[in-house]
């Protein structure tokens, strides 16, 4: 299989030949193209798209492998499956579908790296908690993370936490030990909180920003803590909604590019059409055509509903961040975070893994369209303009 395009951030075209699973050749040629090559998208945290909800009562392994499929023809190579705050047997429920769905094919396995906790160890205060269920909010047990582990076969690869809670530390070494990211996410927390947390092995802060309450100190407090700390890689919502143009601009400078991961965040209305729904809590929300969702009636945010895609967009045309920078926050950066044992996924080489996505930014619609998604060689989705040869 041969691509012609630019490599992402280089100003010439190049051809690439893939066999199997592996880049073989890269060679410059002489034509023009406005399709960029980049490393496969990465989504960290991802609750559902186009219907397809992580955390339903009746999820099962096909409900993850049509999630993992929508989210191909967004261009997202891998993604970790979120599982949010609840009543222990949910969330066993969804990490065995998500471990049953690695089994079904080894290209699903390859899309999913691994899955997200996000919660239940969570700040049960209003704002940091967020749209968790308070009735499921709970103290770290390392005992429960072993338990989800037995029942999925290690499928837990990451877990956000609240680091101020009793236990915290010797939950994230439990974590670490075991090969997983602990990451800080709907906390209060004291700045010597989150230091304890770094020094125990945290290495992330899940969407920074969010998460947290409407107003807090001005400093010390927790988010200027995150930002500094160098251990610490942060993910941002860049859905246009969930922060503001000039914070996430701040934010990333403050972190630096190559410690900023995209990730979309969305729930299962995400790719809906805008309209009055039922959202994950039961209660009335409203999805408009900017994607915002909001309970209905109120300006108060109900969750995520745009996809990786559509978050890098609204990154470079909305926020101005350049287009280089925001594919490494989604595809580079995210896999160095997991790391090899999970993904390698890093940059495009000779000798590198055939996990792709081909984009076409287009300023006029401020819009970032998909030509290609493959995953280990395998085209799993491509435009009838793909520019790819010798591949059905």
């Amino acid at each position: 299989m041969k691509l012609t395009g630019r490599l992402i951030g280089m100003p010439h075209t190049v051809r690439l030949t893939i066999h199997r699973a592996t880049v073989t050749t890269i060679h410059d040629v002489d034509t023009t193209s406005d399709v960029w090559i980049c490393p496969g998208l990465v989504d960290i945290q991802n609750n559902g798209y186009h219907g397809y909800d992580v955390r339903a009562p009746d999820v099962d392994e096909h409900t993850i492998q049509r999630l993992v499929t929508a989210l191909w023809e967004q261009g997202v190579t891998a993604v970790c499956p979120t599982v949010t705050t609840g009543p222990e047997d949910r969330i066993v429920a969804s990490l065995r579908a998500i471990a049953a769905a690695r089994r079904l094919d080894p290209l699903l396995a390859r899309a999913i790296p691994c899955a997200h906790v996000e919660g239940p160890h969570l700040s049960a205060e209003d704002g940091p908690r967020g749209a968790h269920d308070p009735g499921s909010i709970r103290p770290p047990d390392t005992a429960e993370f072993g338990r989800w582990q037995r029942a999925s076969g290690d499928v837990v690869g990451i877990v956000t936490l609240a680091p101020e809670l009793p236990g915290a530390s010797r939950y994230i070494d439990e974590v670490v030990r075991g090969g997983g990211v602990a990451a800080i996410g709907h906390t209060a927390a004291d700045p010597r909180d989150v230091t304890a947390a770094v020094s125990a092995g945290a290495r992330l802060s899940t969407h920074l920003g969010n998460g947290a309450h409407a107003r807090i100190a001005r400093h010390p407090n927790y988010i200027w803590e995150q930002l500094a700390q160098d251990r610490l890689m942060a993910s941002f919502i860049a859905d246009g909604h969930h922060l503001p143009a000039a914070t996430l601009s701040a934010m990333v400078r403050a972190k630096g590019h190559g410690r900023s991961i995209l990730v979309s965040d969305s729930v299962a209305l995400a790719g809906s059409p805008p309209g009055a729904y039922t959202g994950p809590m039961g209660a009335p929300v409203e999805l408009s055509a900017d994607g915002r969702l909001s309970l209905a009636g109120t300006d108060l945010l109900a969750g995520a509903a745009r996809g990786l895609r559509e978050c890098m967009a609204w990154a470079v045309y909305g926020a101005g961040l350049r287009l280089s920078q925001v594919v490494a926050m989604a595809s580079a950066n995210p896999a160095r975070l997991l790391g090899g044992r999970r993904i390698s996924r890093r940059s495009i080489r000779v000798g590198g893994s055939a996990d792709l996505t081909l984009v076409r930014a287009d300023p006029a619609r401020e819009d970032i369209e998909v030509i290609a998604t493959i995953v280990g060689g395998v085209i799993v989705h491509r435009t009838a303009d793909a520019p790819i040869e010798g591949a059905a």
